[in-house]
Order: structure tokens, then C-alpha cells, then sequence
């Protein structure tokens, strides 16, 4: 959605912008040829493999450039670090870029045929083969349906839990058999998308912590704006977006308080201003491009 996140941060010549997510560096080409020569940009991304392709792709702009591999929800300390205060935009793409699921040894895909790894860096020693051999079917079901929105949640990861008592979960392709068959035993018509697509997405949230990196990120990045400064969220499932909406609406009331309140006591000031009033989809013609963006949502909001 780079046309759309153009349109919407508008960024000028001689400003400033933090891309919290590198990814495939689109977004912040995009950027860097509109805010270049006088502005500067700081990228952020937990993932090496993306620094080193972002780092490539702007080779031509890599004095204006700072790249840091770091997880986003540390975004007020690494721009401390930096020097990047009161920017006049942020941007966050909260999705996987093509090189993640391209890159079969880390699980990313069901498609993919390496081991369940999950990780975005290696930060961390949790890896969602940890979670499918360790947790409880309770754990398991939580997981499923509250971060995949899985309809199946408890089914799946009873199976789960028959099959690793005979030999361990260590393969995508392990994975994508045991929800097929739950799938099949349910559900008689075929799935407009993969049976595994909901399982895939919630292990890879628990692994990351990113529903939690994202709250922790929000009120950061606004802290960092300039007046006017914009904020760019894009989400691909609801529980993301339902995370950013309510952080945006938060932050455009006065008051907190509940209803019931006669007067306000939270001393709450709104700080945002919303520019999409609902999120904004990709174009027809970019989904016929890459099918994965049928269900990015795109919110912005600026600084008052």
C-alpha cells in the first residue's frame, strides 16, 4: 500500500520520518525520495535479513538513512539514541514481508518446509515448536482463538496434543496435516483460504509478543511526533486493528472517564486528530498483484 501510505503521510522535502518496520524497504524508498536531500529517516527492524535488504535497496540515499536492528516497542529509546525527536511521521506495516515467508528454514508459511521457528530475531529462545510440544491443550486453545480467531481452537489442539505424545511437532508440514484433518472431519466444503492460515498467524503472535509490542509502541510514537505529525498503522487481522483503533480513539477524547462520571476526573487531553475515519483497503489492482494484501487496513491519525 505504499501509493496509499504516500498520500496519507505526506512527507515533504526536509523531513523527518521513523519506518518502524522495514520489511522489504518499499515503504521507506518511498519516503526517502520525497523527504531527500535535507531530511532524514530512521528505520527499525528486528529482523537482520531485512536491514540487509532495506540496506541494498537505498544504497543511493545512505547518508540520510539510519538503520537499527531492534524491536519497535524500544522506539523511544532508540530514537533517543539517535537523535530522531518531534519527527513529522511514523509509520508501522505490522505485516510479514515476501522474504520472511520466502524463507522456508524459519516456518513463517505452510508452505513452508524447514522447522517451526517463528522468530523475527533470535532474540528470544521461545519458538512456536517450543509452544506446540510444551503447552497445555488449555494454553494451546487460548492461543488459537484468541490471537487466529480460530473456530476449531479446542479441536486443533487436542489433536495436537494426541499426536505429540508419539513423536514431537517439528515440521510445518506436521502442522498443516493435523489441522487439515480436524478441517475435513468438520467442515464439508472447501476453505476459501488454507485450514492452517489461522493456526500459522496466532503462533506467530505468541512467538513475537506482538499484540503486546504494539501497545507498548503506540503511545511512543506518538510522544515523538512533531504538531501535525502523522502516525500510519497498517494491520493485516482484527485483533491488530482493533488495537490501533482504539488507541486512536482513545487519544482523540478529552475524557476517559466513564459515562456515569458528572464531571471529568481523569485530567485525560485529547492528542490525536483522526484522518481515516474507517481504515482504508488496498486497491483492486494491487490484491490481483499480491494476494496477501487483500486484508491490510490502513489507519492514520495526527498529532494535535
Amino acid at each position: 500500500m505504499i501509493e496509499e501510505v504516500i498520500h496519507y503521510l505526506n512527507p515533504q522535502l526536509g523531513d523527518d520520518f521513523i519506518d518502524c518496520t522495514l520489511g522489504g524497504g518499499g515503504h521507506t524508498l518511498a519516503i526517502l525520495k520525497r523527504i531527500s536531500p535535507q531530511g532524514k529517516l530512521l528505520g527499525i527492524d528486528l529482523d537482520a535479513k531485512a536491514i540487509q535488504v532495506t540496506e541494498e535497496l537505498i544504497k543511493g540515499y545512505k547518508n540520510k538513512v539510519i538503520l537499527v536492528k531492534d524491536n519497535f516497542k524500544n522506539l523511544r529509546k532508540i530514537a533517543d539514541v539517535y537523535k530522531f525527536d518531534k519527527v513529522d511521521g511514523i509509520l508501522l506495516d505490522l505485516g510479514l514481508s515476501s522474504g520472511q515467508l520466502q524463507d522456508h528454514q524459519r516456518g513463517f508459511s505452510f508452505l513452508a518446509e524447514g522447522s517451526l521457528d517463528m522468530r523475527f530475531g533470535q532474540q528470544t529462545e521461545l519458538t512456536a515448536e517450543k509452544i506446540l510440544n510444551s503447552y497445555s491443550q488449555k494454553e494451546l486453545s487460548e492461543i488459537f482463538k484468541n490471537f487466529g480467531e480460530e473456530n476449531l481452537a479446542w479441536q486443533i489442539s487436542k489433536k495436537i496434543i494426541e499426536v505429540r505424545k508419539d513423536q514431537p511437532i517439528s515440521s510445518p508440514k506436521q502442522l498443516v496435516e493435523i489441522i487439515t484433518d480436524i478441517y475435513k472431519r468438520h467442515y464439508r466444503g472447501k476453505s476459501k483460504i488454507n485450514p492452517a492460515t489461522k493456526i500459522f498467524q496466532a503462533l506467530r503472535i505468541a512467538v513475537n509478543e506482538e499484540i503486546e509490542n504494539l501497545k507498548q509502541v503506540l503511545p511512543q510514537a506518538l510522544s515523538l511526533l512533531k504538531p501535525s505529525g502523522r502516525l500510519a498503522v497498517i494491520s493485516f487481522h482484527s485483533l491488530e486493528d482493533r488495537t490501533v483503533k482504539e488507541f486512536f480513539r482513545q487519544e482523540s477524547r478529552d475524557c476517559l472517564c466513564p459515562v456515569a462520571f458528572p464531571v471529568c476526573q481523569c485530567n485525560h487531553k485529547k492528542s490525536l486528530k483522526i484522518i481515516t475515519k474507517k481504515p482504508i483497503g488496498p486497491t483492486e489492482l494491487e490484491i490481483s498483484q499480491n494476494q496477501r494484501a487483500r486484508s491490510a487496513k490502513l489507519r492514520v491519525a495526527e498529532k494535535i
